[in-house]
C-alpha cells in the first residue's frame, strides 16, 4: 500500500541521516555500515539469554522483508558497557528473577533518555521483576497500556487487536505496555504474547507458520517505531 511504502521510505532516510551522524566518515571503497541491535544481558538469575536465540532469524526476516539495513548477526550488551549507546535497539527477555543495580538503572535511563529503545518479551514468570526494576530506571513514571490504534501497531504491519498471541501460559490475553519519555515510546513491554517465542526457528517451538509470521511482522514494527521515534 503507498502510506507503508511511504512510511519505509522515510524511514530509510531517517537511517541514511543517522549513520551519517553516528559513524565515522567513510573512506573511499568503504561501504556503509548496518545496523546493529543487541540482547541485553542482565543480572538477578533470570535466563537474559533468552533474547539471543532469536536475534538471527529476526533479522534475517527484517533484511529480506523491509528497507531497514541491519546486521545479519545480533551482539550481547552489559548495562555497564560504552556499546550500550550505540544500539538503537536493544532486546530483554527471559523467565525469571531481573536486577539492576543503581549504576545500571541509572545508564539505561541515560540510553533511553538519549533516544535508545529497549523491547522486553515476559516470556513468562518475569513480570513482577520487570516492573519493579523499571522503577529504578524512571521512578517517577508509569507503565502504560498502549491502545490498539498505537503507531507501533500500526508500522508497516496492522495489528488491529494489539500484540498476537504467540505462546499461551494461562488464557489470558496478551498485552502491550509502554514507558513514555516526552511523548515518546521508549520501553515496549510484552506480556502473554511470547513475541521473541515466534522469532525462533519452527524447530524450537513447532509454532504454525502464520503465527511465526506474525511475531515477525510485530517484531518489524517494533524495530521500525524504535527507529523512526
Amino acid at each position: 500500500m503507498m502510506h507503508a511504502r511511504f512510511r519505509w521510505g522515510m524511514l530509510a532516510l531517517v537511517l541514511a541521516a543517522v549513520f551519517a551522524t553516528g559513524f565515522p566518515r567513510l573512506t573511499h571503497g568503504q561501504s556503509a555500515p548496518s545496523m546493529r541491535i543487541a540482547a541485553l544481558k542482565y543480572s538477578g538469575g533470570g535466563d537474559w539469554y533468552q533474547a539471543q536465540s532469536p536475534l538471527p532469524t529476526f533479522l534475517e526476516f527484517v533484511r529480506q522483508e523491509t528497507l531497514l539495513d541491519v546486521a545479519p548477526q545480533a551482539d550481547v550488551v552489559e548495562p555497564t558497557s560504552d556499546k550500550l549507546f550505540t544500539y538503537p535497539f536493544i532486546v530483554m527477555s527471559g523467565h525469571g528473577n531481573v536486577r539492576f543495580t543503581d549504576q545500571e538503572a541509572r545508564r539505561l535511563r541515560r540510553y533511553l533518555e538519549g533516544g535508545g529503545f529497549l523491547y522486553i518479551d515476559d516470556d513468562y514468570g518475569m513480570d513482577e521483576y520487570v516492573r519493579r526494576e523499571l522503577k529504578k530506571v524512571f521512578p517517577n513514571k508509569e507503565l502504560q497500556e498502549l491502545p490498539f490504534d498505537h503507531p507501533i501497531y500500526h508500522m508497516r504491519y496492522d495489528f488491529s487487536d494489539g500484540p498476537p498471541k504467540v505462546h499461551e501460559h494461562d488464557g489470558k490475553p496478551p498485552q502491550g505496555y509502554g514507558l513514555l519519555h516526552n511523548g515518546r515510546v521508549a520501553v515496549y513491554y510484552t506480556v502473554e504474547s511470547n513475541v521473541t517465542d515466534g522469532w525462533e526457528p519452527p524447530s524450537v517451538h513447532n509454532a504454525p507458520p502464520e503465527t511465526r509470521r506474525a511475531a515477525l511482522r510485530m517484531g518489524a514494527n517494533i524495530l521500525a517505531y524504535a527507529v523512526m521515534h
